[in-house]
């Protein structure tokens, strides 16, 4: 299967594959959002509500995409974000995601739901790696993945905020995502005939040993967290405040606060202490109905930049996407299923497709608007349409 164009020109392509490889349990965990998935389109949509004032006539003969966050400089404005669940997309998962984000001079975040150890997802890469923090499976486990961190090199935290619970994701439940973890196959008969449908996935997925419990969630006295227990694990776990301070007296390095959508948690993580934030919806995938994530960082950005660095995450499908999110005041964006797609399709010969379509997409976009570099770009580049904020 040819990655090249014309069989892969954007995203979306990138996303027909991975539809057509992966079975509709995994393809929907990957794909799907809460509820009506309200969120999931407007994430989308708030792109479109974002036009471009170019500046033609100038001399761009070439674009710098470089961007600094937290205190290392990475080559492209974007960072891989963490993806749960990705060795069930494909065996490589977070080892195909670091190792790609190295090479490109980029960092990778890691999410503590996890297939591939800590320490294994770190010697892929070349690059700076992060690490995503729940407090699933309780302190003890989140102590013991600290400690697993900060000997691995990995250098600051991601600590989400936003999941209390599980969302309703409701595509998971129609298609048997819960069923697929357990390691009991008799849960799994009635979605068989649509795994068959899957040869190729399913090869992988029993060369890999199938389900496993996650390396990286080890609960004192009792091991490994079973994948089909986090929904439980999860709501037993919530984040507060003052989960910060006790992260802090573990973690000496950079906190970043993931899940921020509004000023007023904005400026409570820098009271916190937090040096950065990720403006984001968790893809649309707990609470449905709030504003697609563009939506409100201009109003976030206006609270607290220049005090914490803002990065930002939601409906990423094309590089003039991450152009606009940096016009309107991010220092930097995760990617999300604008890479998972490309893992799902195809591994990592996926994955390195979808680096060089953004990257290409965001030099095309910088050249047309007449501005030389990624840095240089600001809200004099775009005019947002009546009704677009949500503050």
């Amino acid at each position: 299967m040819s990655l090249a164009s014309p069989n892969v020109v954007n995203v979306k392509d990138l996303r027909r594959l991975a539809r057509r490889r992966l079975p509709d349990a995994v393809f929907d965990y990957l794909d799907g959002a809460a509820d009506d998935e309200v969120t999931l389109r407007d994430s989308e949509q708030a792109y479109k509500e974002v036009l471009f004032k170019p500046r033609f006539a100038v001399a761009t003969p070439a674009c710098d995409l470089s961007v600094t966050v937290l205190g290392h400089k990475l080559d492209l404005p974007f960072l891989l974000g963490p993806i749960g669940y990705s060795r069930l997309m494909h065996p490589r998962g977070e080892l195909a995601a670091s190792k790609a984000a190295g090479h490109h001079g980029t960092a990778y975040i890691l999410s503590t739901m996890s297939g591939h150890t800590i320490e294994d997802v770190k010697a892929e890469s070349a690059g700076p790696t992060f690490y995503q923090l729940y407090l699933a499976g309780g302190r003890g486990a989140a102590e013991g993945a600290i400690a697993r961190v900060k000997a691995a090199g990995y250098k600051a935290l991601f600590v989400t905020i936003d999941t209390p619970v599980a969302g309703n994701r409701e595509r998971d439940v129609r298609n048997g995502m819960r069923q697929l973890m357990s390691p009991n196959w008799f849960h799994r008969i009635p979605y068989i005939p649509n795994i068959l449908k899957h040869p190729r996935w399913l090869a992988g997925y029993m060369l890999d040993g199938m389900s496993r419990p996650f390396p990286n969630i080890v609960v004192p006295g009792s091991g490994p967290l079973a994948a089909i227990d986090v929904g439980a694990a999860l709501q037993a776990a919530q984040v507060s405040w003052t989960d910060l301070k006790w992260i802090r007296q573990l973690w000496s390095g950079p906190i970043v606060i993931k899940g921020v959508m509004t000023a007023d948690d904005a400026r409570r993580s820098v009271d916190e202490g937090a040096q950065g934030i990720v403006v984001s919806t968790h893809a649309g995938r707990q609470l449905d109905g709030v504003a697609g994530s563009l939506r409100v960082l201009p109003g976030i950005v206006e609270a607290v930049k220049g005090k914490t660095e803002i990065l930002f995450d939601g409906g990423i499908r094309r590089g003039a996407d991450v152009v606009r999110a940096k016009a309107l005041g991010a220092d930097a964006v995760l990617l999300g299923r604008g890479y998972a797609y490309g893992l799902a399709a195809a591994g990592d010969a996926g994955i390195e497709r979808a680096i060089e379509i953004f990257r290409a997409d965001i030099i095309r976009t910088l050249t047309l608007l007449g501005c030389p570099s990624i840095g240089q770009i600001d809200s004099s580049y775009v005019a947002m349409r009546p009704g677009f904020r949500v503050d």
